[in-house]
């Protein structure tokens, strides 16, 4: 069997910037409560109407087929990550097959959100190892300001998140030791309502503890609703302490199985790329782990949270700074709706 390696990445972050005062203007907040709860100083949003997550996801995946050597004609399987696609059906994977020229190759859309870029990595990995494929595209991009509510009733949720694609080409490599080493995936679905966006959906309200069906008809009527979206009902909805409390536990045993998994220890990190969640997360998970400032990489500070984009978006980052080189021992974490959970070992 074949190990995969990262052979190219890269990056795509809109041009408009959003400080935490510059979101002053729509809701009761300041700099200093978002900094405090988050760490996040500004984001970026994509343009409202000429940008959207597949556009982003093109420019990130150009950057890193370039870098990977070679072309959008000799990709042979996209994998993409993202909860905010363009449209409801189909996903975006089909969207960038088609607008980047490629030949009609298979396109899988990944919806684990947070935890999605992690998962569509491990999915992709498989692939490789195997010999199915030799160049698969992993994408994961993001465009929450399309749906994001900016009043104050919504700002635990709308000041954290912004737009971003990141993506990677996936590689054979003969190599020993190098490339991905290990991926591991998990799911606990027990609290699933405690982050979620309810509607549209089909579910008429079965799993919303006291929340009545909508009035009664004989056929549809209930994917979406006046009634939901004058009440605000299809809103994202997120318990925050909760969510934190679950990411703290979750996250440093991933890191600590996939290091398990290879008879590493937290030592031999050289660089933890966490899914850029919240900075007083990260910073949690440092601490537990033991890990200096130069093993842990945060960008959230000037992007937000970026969700399946975060951990691309961060990998590239970081390896163009100069702070991933060859024979580095990599490990990426995340943690999100679902809850699911993931990490990947990765040898430089």
């Amino acid at each position: 069997m074949y190990q995969s390696r990262i052979a190219g990445m890269g990056y795509y972050v809109p041009q408009q910037v959003y400080t935490n005062q510059d979101l002053t203007r729509f809701m009761d907040t300041s700099d200093e409560w978002i900094q405090e709860r988050t760490g996040i100083k500004e984001r970026r949003f994509a343009d409202r109407f000429n940008e959207t997550t597949t556009t982003m996801a093109i420019e990130a995946a150009n950057i890193a087929i370039k870098r990977a050597g070679t072309t959008a004609q000799e990709i042979d399987f996209i994998v993409f990550a993202t909860l905010s696609p363009d449209y409801y059906f189909p996903g975006c994977g089909v969207l960038l097959q088609r607008e980047m020229g490629m030949r009609e190759i298979g396109a899988l859309d990944v919806r684990n959100q947070c935890s999605g870029f992690v998962y569509a990595l491990s999915v992709a990995d498989q692939f490789i190892k195997t010999g199915m494929y030799k160049n698969v595209l992993v994408v994961g991009s993001e465009k929450h300001s399309f749906a994001m509510d900016f009043h104050t009733r919504s700002r635990n949720i709308s000041v954290i998140f912004g737009d971003g694609a990141g993506a990677v080409v996936l590689q054979p490599t003969q190599e020993r030791g190098k490339g991905i080493l290990s991926t591991h995936l998990h799911s606990d679905g027990s609290e699933a309502e405690l982050l979620a966006m309810y509607y549209p959906g089909a579910h008429a309200n079965k799993w919303i503890s006291g929340k009545p069906p909508f009035p009664n008809q004989e056929l549809g009527g209930l994917f979406l609703t006046t009634e939901q979206l004058e009440s605000g009902a299809a809103l994202p909805y997120m318990d925050g302490p909760a969510v934190f409390k679950k990411a703290v536990v979750k996250f440093p045993a991933v890191i600590k199985e996939a290091l398990a998994a290879n008879n590493l220890s937290e030592k031999d990190i050289d660089l933890l790329i966490p899914h850029q969640a919240n900075l007083r997360i990260s910073q949690h998970i440092q601490g537990q782990l033991g890990l200096r400032d130069d093993q842990v990489f945060n960008n959230i500070q000037r992007y937000g949270n970026t969700t399946a984009a975060s951990i691309p978006i961060a990998l590239c980052e970081a390896w163009e700074t100069g702070k991933i080189k060859e024979h580095d021992l990599v490990c990426l974490a995340a943690f999100g709706s679902g809850f699911t959970w993931a990490s990947a070992l990765i040898r430089w």
